[in-house]
């Protein structure tokens, strides 16, 4: 059955798009993301592949591990890799490792919990897909966009400080977005630029060190999730703004550099803070090069 419901989409001029979908306790929502996901591609005239790339979390992976070999028993061309702990940690560095994994030209990453709809997945890959742009991004805030109605005023507060803070390194509307679509040319150009994969906002750290030529944003609805916990915390909100200053950095180097100078030896002259210069040379300064302190 799964065999011919793939076969009846899939033709030889049909682009080719690999999906990566990050999981962690999501084994509930993989059959119906995978069956939507193919259900829409399908419809799409879209030839395409399902990655899940799973953190290790015991009796959860298993059951992820389970759901995808049902799927591929009835001919979807999905897979799961179990990621161990060598190959890393946490959300940003799991797409990057399904991102190098992937065959498409075109990538697609999206959340397992379905707040991304898995109907909206040709329309934020065609601008990709079509040569238009090397990153699309599926948006909240452009005109048609929205999310759920019943999203916490907190939650809506924190997302709009954190696009505000991100505008000087991107025109994006809607950065933190983890629902988009990059070019295999361009995520090669950002592997180059030597990647920092830091909290959850892999879709930033890709659209700003990739430097890409053109981004499209492309209207959708956030949904609420329907299975699992967010796992926004106060220390992933912390690793944002760590992640900001490492873009600023690398966006604006020199200006970056003599602001934070500044603020570092009036703050280290005032509290008589002494390890200053340890963590400015570590933080801050480009490689291989000197500062002598006077």
């Amino acid at each position: 059955k799964g065999a011919s419901v793939v076969g009846q989409w899939r033709t030889a001029m049909a682009p080719r798009l690999s999906v990566v979908v990050p999981t962690y306790e999501e084994a509930a929502n993989v059959r119906p993301l995978c069956t939507r996901l193919f259900a829409a591609c399908r419809k799409a005239n879209l030839e395409v592949d399902l990655l899940f790339v799973d953190d290790d979390s015991g009796e959860g992976t298993a059951q992820t591990v389970k759901a995808v070999e049902a799927l591929k028993q009835e001919g979807f061309v999905v897979a799961v890799h179990v990621r161990a702990r060598k190959e890393g940690k946490g959300l940003s560095s799991a797409v990057l490792l399904g991102l190098h994994k992937a065959k498409g030209d075109a990538m697609l990453v999206m959340d397992a919990d379905l707040q991304h709809e898995p109907e909206s997945v040709p329309q934020v890959a065609a601008p990709v897909l079509e040569g238009r742009a090397e990153f699309s991004v599926g948006s909240r805030h452009v005109s048609g966009g929205a999310v759920a109605q019943d999203w916490p005023l907190s939650r809506r507060i924190i997302s709009m400080g954190a696009t505000l803070l991100a505008r000087p390194l991107t025109p994006c509307t809607d950065p933190m977005s983890g629902f988009f679509c990059i070019s295999r040319k361009a995520f090669e150009r950002a592997v180059k630029a030597e990647l920092n994969p830091m909290g959850y906002k892999i879709g930033l750290e890709l659209m700003v060190r990739s430097r890409s030529s053109k981004v499209v944003e492309v209207p959708i609805t956030f949904r609420d999730r329907e299975h699992g916990e967010s796992k926004l915390t106060m220390k992933q909100n912390l690793l944002y703004l760590g992640h900001l200053a490492h873009l600023y950095r690398f966006c604006y180097p020199t200006t970056v550099v003599s602001i934070l100078l500044v603020l570092a030896l009036v703050g280290g002259y005032v509290l008589g803070h002494v390890p200053v210069r340890k963590y400015y040379r570590k933080w801050f300064l480009p490689r291989k090069k000197k500062i002598v302190w006077i």
